[in-house]
């Protein structure tokens, strides 16, 4: 789900923010930076930006439509009230 390349970019900036002492850690972190980016971040229930592009423009559509058929019920309704009255 999410792009590996970002994650090691992550965690390479997380990891070049160590004091230069602790450099002999650096590679270590980093690998741990990424391990608990990884778990964290697969354990959120998410989804990508085209995916979320794609179900927005669904529920678009789809309120439009509930729109028009909400219209057409209330002239439908007016109509039946029209014939009761006659």
């Amino acid at each position: 789900m999410f792009d590996p390349k970002a994650i090691d970019d992550i965690a390479n900036r997380l990891a070049s923010a160590i004091p230069p002492g602790l450099s002999n850690l650096k590679e270590d972190l980093e690998k741990t930076f990424q391990a608990v980016l990884q778990g964290a971040l697969g354990k959120l229930d998410l989804v990508t930006r085209e995916e979320f592009e794609v179900q927005k423009m669904v529920l678009a559509k789809t309120r439009s439509k509930l729109e028009d058929l909400e219209k057409r019920v209330s002239a439908m309704e007016g109509t039946a009230l029209n014939k009761e009255e006659l």
